[in-house]
């Protein structure tokens, strides 16, 4: 049976400053939206509407703010309410963790707009250009979570090959490696999809023929909303929530909407949105 490789969560110890991993994923995570998203401004529809890298650049110092900010909010709201209601200053300390990815995703929302308005350009526009990009930054995240050992998986059958045990869950018993999953699915998966789907000319173009944005966005809150409840499953539900009602998790209950949300963004973009 494996065991997780208990790994040094810092990377670099230089005298009192230390370089944690997980950190290091959000800045390959980074990189690797200036790189993907500076391929796809030089592409059709985009480069046809004067997209250029600066705005890729502006575009993510806006969204790296809108994670962050968004991110931490989520998870104060979202999974701590009460806990941060009674110590509201331990929602600043970002240091003991503690990150909501679908607060993140509401943060960025919020910081596109923002930039989407200063441009004189659509939120979908600009959701569309970043949507394909986001999947292999989820999936940088949860390399993260797996050396840290954190977000370990269920109980598994000991005869599963991959089976684990997590020193830091306090137990020997055997467990999904749901950050892999995670990886895989939300992460890798959702990339190769959405990569190839937004390079097809169909994906700017309305059931009627005319041009549309909205579709690829849409596509991404189907992919990540479905495939995030189904990695749920194999997720151990946080230890002070458990599971809700229906015994669905915190992550569930968060993706159901998103999975539902898409499917009526992608609908209503190909019949109604205009993309000029």
């Amino acid at each position: 049976m494996l065991v997780h490789p208990q790994f040094d969560s810092v990377a670099v110890q230089i005298g009192p400053l230390a370089i944690h991993w997980y950190g290091l994923t959000y800045l390959v995570a980074f990189g690797l939206f200036l790189w993907l998203a500076s391929l796809r401004v030089a592409r059709t529809p985009f480069a046809d509407c004067g997209w250029t890298r600066r705005d890729v650049e502006d575009l993510l110092f806006y969204g790296v703010l809108g994670v962050v900010i968004g991110g931490r909010l989520g998870y104060v709201l979202f999974y701590k309410p009460g806990y941060y209601a009674v110590n509201p200053l331990e929602a600043f300390a970002v240091w003991k963790g503690g990150m909501s990815f679908h607060g993140g995703m509401l943060g960025v929302f919020a910081a596109v707009a923002l930039f989407a308005r200063a441009r004189g350009r659509t939120f979908l526009e600009a959701t569309d250009l970043i949507a394909p990009c986001v999947p292999i930054g989820l999936a940088s995240g949860r390399i993260g979570n797996f050396i840290n050992g954190e977000l370990w998986g269920r109980a598994a059958d000991p005869s599963l090959p991959w089976a684990m045990i997590f020193p830091q869950s306090g137990t020997n018993i055997p467990r999904h490696p749901s950050q892999i999953y995670q990886f895989l699915l939300e992460g890798l998966l959702l990339f190769v999809l959405l990569w190839l789907y937004a390079r097809r000319p169909a994906a700017y173009i309305g059931v009627r023929g005319q041009p549309v944005w909205g579709k690829v966005s849409g596509a991404f809150l189907i992919g990540y909303g479905a495939l995030r409840f189904i990695a749920e499953y194999f997720r151990e539900p946080d230890n002070f929530l458990g599971l809700l009602a229906l015994d669905l998790s915190m992550g569930q209950w968060l993706s159901a909407p998103m999975f539902v949300a898409g499917i009526v963004m992608w609908l209503w973009a190909a019949r109604r949105a205009p993309v000029r």
